[in-house]
């Protein structure tokens, strides 16, 4: 089974790359933001401790709702508040999402039954996952395109798209790390023949 990282700047079309692969190949693909939602959840591996973090700071609105979800936007007011909250709820976060990670990669090798286990991740890199497969894959869009479909499909503003292209990687850093460049600036179907060829 070989592991695969996917990640790219917002915008470059990674999930119609993921949905593309879950389609026409042998793999099993998890999202780390879907891993870290299923660990802040009720239940969820790290959700009292993350209650606990958040509680301690200043509020507009309780931090859970009546059924004892997380309440996202207070969350995130709290978060973006203060960037020490910020930095405190990364390291509980970012670790145990690492470890369900490579459980699930461990589940899989054990089971036998994928060809790729392809884990997705807008911060593949800096949270270090790039030591933990086998190939990195970016998926590069130029940053015109990006705007582009920002605005269409999400109604972003420019200043709200710039605030998030400040905060991510800068395309060289994102290739002196991949393993493999996508392409998917143009037709998705230029896009998924480059992934036909870097899978076969």
């Amino acid at each position: 089974m070989k592991i695969i990282g996917v990640t790219g700047g917002v915008g470059s079309g990674k999930s119609e790359i993921l949905h593309y692969m879950e389609s026409a190949y042998s793999c099993r693909i998890v999202l780390a933001d879907d891993a870290a939602r299923a660990l802040e959840a009720p239940g969820g591996a790290i959700y009292d401790r993350l209650i606990a973090l958040l509680e301690q700071y200043p509020a507009q609105e309780a931090i859970t709702l009546p059924d004892g979800r997380i309440n996202n936007p207070e969350m995130a007011r709290r978060i973006f508040q203060n960037p020490a909250l910020l930095q405190k709820v990364n390291e509980l976060v970012h670790p145990a999402v690492r470890t369900y990670i490579m459980e699930e990669i461990r589940r899989e090798r054990e089971a036998g039954k994928v060809e790729y286990f392809i884990m997705e991740a807008a911060l593949l890199i800096e949270a270090g996952y790039d030591a933990d497969v086998d190939e990195l894959w970016y998926i590069y869009c130029d940053e015109d395109e990006r705007r582009r479909r920002l605005k269409a499909s999400r109604g972003y503003s420019d200043e709200k798209i710039d605030s998030i292209l400040k905060s991510q990687l800068p395309e060289d850093v994102f290739r002196q790390h991949a393993d493999v460049v996508i392409n998917n600036s143009g037709a998705l179907e230029t896009a998924l023949r480059e992934v036909d060829a870097a899978l076969t």
